[in-house]
């Protein structure tokens, strides 16, 4: 059986071109032009190129974007000044500030500061809270993305066997709230998890964040299972990008899987727009 390959950059370029297209609406209907605040703190070169890449999907879907480029020895009091003169912009619909700061920078008092119905990244706990309750609030972008992978490729996630492989803030924990909000059976493993393989052959859908390169093999997966693979790492021999997932022994197995680059990666982007255009349209009252 060959697996269906979930093809990330077709997917979140759907996403993108339905973005591009309500945002001429809003801007036509309204006169309001989509913002989004992006602040990079130091020099980290990763960093750097996600800026850059936000930066032209910006300018592709048609919003308008402001960058703050500031120094490693910008203090937290300084950039928190900056976040609260663009919360009381009224222009500005999303801010995102670059993570990760510098040392001296509090991470979560910064999350903290961004207004929650500006935070187009979904990590302030007024939001994280939304979404444990089922109220209307940001969801962090790459599990939206993934949810959007599963729906656009037809995979039925309703009354499915879930296992989430990480535990993380960003990750683990509201993907498992997305996957519950869309009536699957939820388990989140981690790596305290006794018997991790036997509990993951039991997944129907698996989704893999833990950050370690192919940890992920074909003895955990059981026949006709789909796999996401969250994990984006660097590969030490070949210096290639890999997922978590061991990808050329796991696919054969699969009804379905994403690659690592090109699956969940571009989604990312695509989800962080679409949440900045709903921000917008939350400000403007509009029915678009």
């Amino acid at each position: 059986m060959e697996p269906k390959i979930i093809d990330g950059k077709v997917i979140s370029a759907q996403v993108k071109d339905e973005v591009k297209e309500k945002t001429a609406k809003l801007l036509e209907k309204t006169g309001v032009q989509v913002c989004l605040a992006v602040i990079l703190v130091g020099e980290d070169s990763a960093s750097q190129v996600y800026v850059r890449n936000k930066k032209r999907a910006c300018e592709y879907v048609g919003f308008k974007s402001l960058s703050y480029e500031l120094p490693e020895c910008t203090s937290q009091e300084e950039l928190l000044e900056l976040i609260e003169k663009l919360n009381n912009d009224d222009t500005v619909h999303g801010i995102l500030v670059q993570m990760p700061l510098p040392k001296h920078i509090d991470e979560k008092t910064v999350i903290d500061t961004i207004s929650p119905k500006k935070d187009v990244d979904g990590f302030h706990p007024m939001n994280v809270g939304a979404l444990c309750i089922g109220e209307e609030g940001f969801v962090s972008c790459t599990p939206a993305g993934v949810i959007q992978l599963l729906k656009r490729s037809d995979i039925e996630i309703s009354g499915k066997e879930c296992v989430i492989i990480g535990r993380s803030n960003i990750v683990g924990k509201p993907m498992a709230l997305l996957m519950l909000r869309e009536n699957a059976t939820v388990t989140v493993a981690h790596s305290r998890t006794k018997d991790l393989a036997d509990v993951v052959r039991r997944a129907d859908i698996v989704i893999a964040a833990i950050g370690k390169p192919k940890a992920i093999t074909a003895d955990f997966i059981k026949e006709g299972a789909v796999v996401i693979d969250v994990g984006i790492n660097r590969n030490l021999e070949t210096g290639k990008l890999c997922g978590d997932v061991d990808y050329e022994n796991v696919a054969p197995k699969c009804s379905a899987i994403t690659p690592v680059p090109g699956g969940v990666g571009p989604m990312t982007i695509a989800m962080l727009m679409n949440n900045c255009l709903e921000s917008a349209i939350r400000f403007s009252g509009a029915d678009i």
